[in-house]
């Protein structure tokens, strides 16, 4: 049976006692903690940089799934390393030489990993699938947290799951984006291996409680 991963977006935290928030969601299961970076420039929001990431890696030993949603990653990845990062994702659409910025994450020994916006093709991955750990599908725009997903994007997700098969079967399928109880069935039968949760996790009673009925839907064949 394929192991399938929720990563708790502390983009939907509460920022007042974040060590604590990830802790929580440590205990309550959680597979990978997803760092949302943006810049106010690629996106309109500004939230974490590299010396918080430095910060909230004393508390955890869970990998840092750590998601540029910045104009000209290649020059961050560095410090983005250096800060605790276990996977880097950056965007097709953000970054000019992809290829360069995914052999430099790679030999910093890290995970590489591409992004697409929801209305960015498939085919812009014809020459870099074989290269990369992560695909990560946007299933909202990227830039703020809470939004409802596209549902047109539960096609491409299945379209990228086939181009994984075919082509490069070691890639992780990553979802971002509105991922909730009453959806990730579709998720997942679309292909998706790790799904990213934000307000779902966060605004929930109980951590353990919303995290546990998400992977009994995942571990259901």
């Amino acid at each position: 049976m394929k192991l399938r991963k929720i990563a708790p977006s502390i983009l939907s935290a509460d920022f007042s006692i974040l060590g604590d928030e990830i802790k929580k969601v440590e205990e309550a299961g959680a597979d990978l903690i997803h760092v949302d970076v943006m810049d106010g420039h690629y996106v309109p929001n500004l939230t974490f940089g590299p010396p918080v990431i430095a910060s909230i890696r004393k508390v955890t030993e869970l990998p840092f799934d750590v998601h540029l949603m910045i104009e000209n990653p290649e020059r961050s990845i560095q410090d983005y390393a250096d800060a605790g990062s276990d996977f880097i994702t950056v965007h097709v659409e953000a970054e000019t030489h992809l290829h360069r910025a995914i052999e430099s994450i790679k030999e910093k020994g890290l995970k590489a990993g591409v992004s697409l916006n929801p209305a960015t093709p498939l085919c812009l991955l014809d020459d870099i699938i074989e290269d990369i750990d992560l695909l990560m599908i946007m299933s909202v725009n990227p830039g703020f947290g809470g939004q409802q997903c596209i549902k047109n994007t539960l096609p491409k997700i299945k379209k990228a799951r086939n181009l994984i098969d075919e082509r490069s079967p070691h890639v992780l399928l990553e979802v971002d984006g509105g991922v909730k109880l009453g959806n990730i069935r579709s998720f997942k039968d679309a292909g998706a291996d790790i799904f990213v949760a934000g307000s779902a996790i966060f605004t929930s009673d109980n951590y353990e409680i919303t995290i546990g009925e998400m992977k009994k839907i995942l571990n259901e064949e």
